[in-house]
């Protein structure tokens, strides 16, 4: 039986790394798409073939999904400019390209559409960019001779994320951290088990035409991951929780810098929400797929720890075993 061929967009991001590692380990031929190739080398050593393209002409969306047995697709973006029901980069990115992706795999005879969505996806949510992501999940789901699975992940942690690192370096810089959404309720998820998801949905035909909410096993309020990343990270810092208000104009300013900006109305907008699965029987998670769930606190200090702080806990670790080894 011959391996399994993927088309793998968003390959060279942070969970993209991560699900190439997984699905290489499983001999799953991968080819990786990217609009510049430098982005791409540290996919080579894992075997992945890198091509350079617009993801956004449809000639070569054709071209790529060619004889591939199923197509990946991770792209997403976090701000946009605003518009109703949503900006013109959402509108691109999370719903226009899965509607043109699913095109060319219904086109070109690929069966299998595995798409990246969001907890709080939902078309009358708070926030542009949730609106965006339940459309987007539409547009996976458009074309009858694809079948799609939609994966709706929490917030991802993992040792290169832009969420814990982040608020681990404000930490070494600042002296207190003004927060907004502090009481917001996060379900976040490791990237390894994410990468897993996928990789298990993909030799699961179960999965098709199925939608799967990942969460970690616990959950925390915004203020108690800050907290968390403090620590770990040797600077623990005073946390002042925002009012709304406040918190508003703060977002509006870092929107008026320059660069991707910290925090946005928009992302203010998506934290009414809890980000948390849906306590539900009926709704699919991680379990389903038969992941064990990994804790924030069993992985977390290993990369955000100071070297010294590291062995420390490495250390006392080992003590703790000694005196209270496992039982037999």
């Amino acid at each position: 039986m011959r391996p399994l061929s993927v088309l793998l967009f968003g390959g060279t991001g942070f969970i993209g790394s991560h699900l190439a590692a997984r699905l290489s380990e499983r001999n799953v031929g991968i080819v990786a798409v990217t609009r510049h190739e430098a982005h791409a080398m540290h996919l080579m050593p894992l075997g992945v073939d890198i091509v350079e393209a617009d993801l956004h002409d449809d000639a070569a969306l054709r071209r790529l999904v060619a004889g591939k047995d199923a197509v990946i697709n991770l792209v997403g973006i976090l701000h946009s400019r605003r518009g109703t029901p949503y900006g013109p980069q959402f509108r691109h990115v999370h719903v226009e390209l899965p509607r043109r992706i699913v095109a060319a795999c219904a086109a070109g005879g690929v069966p299998r559409y595995l798409h990246m969505s969001a907890l709080g996806a939902a078309r009358d949510g708070p926030s542009m960019y949730q609106r965006s992501k339940a459309d987007g999940e539409l547009a996976a789901a458009s074309e009858a001779a694809v079948a799609p699975t939609i994966f709706r992940p929490s917030v991802v942690f993992g040792p290169e994320d832009h969420f814990l690192n982040m608020f681990a370096r404000l930490q070494r810089h600042l002296p207190v951290v003004p927060l907004a959404g502090a009481r917001s309720r996060f379900q976040p998820v490791y990237v390894g088990d994410v990468a897993d998801a996928f990789v298990h949905a993909l030799f699961d035909a179960e999965s098709r035409h199925r939608t799967y909410e990942l969460g970690g096993p616990s959950i925390y309020t915004l203020a108690e991951l800050v907290r968390l990343s403090g620590r770990y990270a040797g600077h623990p810092r005073p946390i002042i929780a925002l009012p709304d208000a406040l918190a508003r104009l703060q977002a509006m300013f870092f929107e008026l810098l320059p660069g991707t900006p910290l925090i946005t109305r928009d992302n203010l907008d998506s934290m009414k929400v809890d980000n948390v699965v849906t306590p539900s029987k009926q709704v699919l998670t991680a379990e389903a797929l038969d992941i064990k769930l990994t804790a924030l606190e069993s992985v977390a200090p290993a990369w955000l720890a100071p070297t010294g702080q590291l062995d420390e806990l490495r250390s006392r670790a080992r003590h703790a075993h000694a005196e209270h080894p496992h039982p037999k």
